[in-house]
């Protein structure tokens, strides 16, 4: 009787046919086999990333629509424009003092 150790001894298996893909790069029959019960719960997790992400992008760019900045204090304008000012140094002590 011919066992199946000694019927695979007996054929060497080739390069491609030790890979999930043919030598075109292209999913063997065997890579479909393999994947085909994880293509559902695979796409629906995809979906609900995508989804996810989408209610947090269109969420966050509607609230800061909404949003006019008028609690935001301004500034009062400076009381004198840098161009006016003195020629003198206003550094009174230290070593860049005048």
């Amino acid at each position: 009787m011919i066992t199946t150790a000694r019927l695979l001894a007996s054929h060497p298996v080739r390069e491609s046919q030790r890979s999930y893909y043919d030598a075109d790069l292209r999913q063997g029959q065997s890579m479909i086999r393999a994947r085909r019960p994880f293509v559902v719960k695979n796409a629906l997790t995809g979906l609900a990333i995508v989804g996810f992400t989408a209610a947090v992008y269109i969420y966050t760019i509607r609230a800061v629509a909404q949003d006019n900045f008028e609690d935001v204090p301004i500034p009062d304008a400076p009381a004198q424009s840098p161009r006016s000012r003195p020629a003198s140094s206003s550094i009174t002590s230290g070593p860049l003092a005048k």
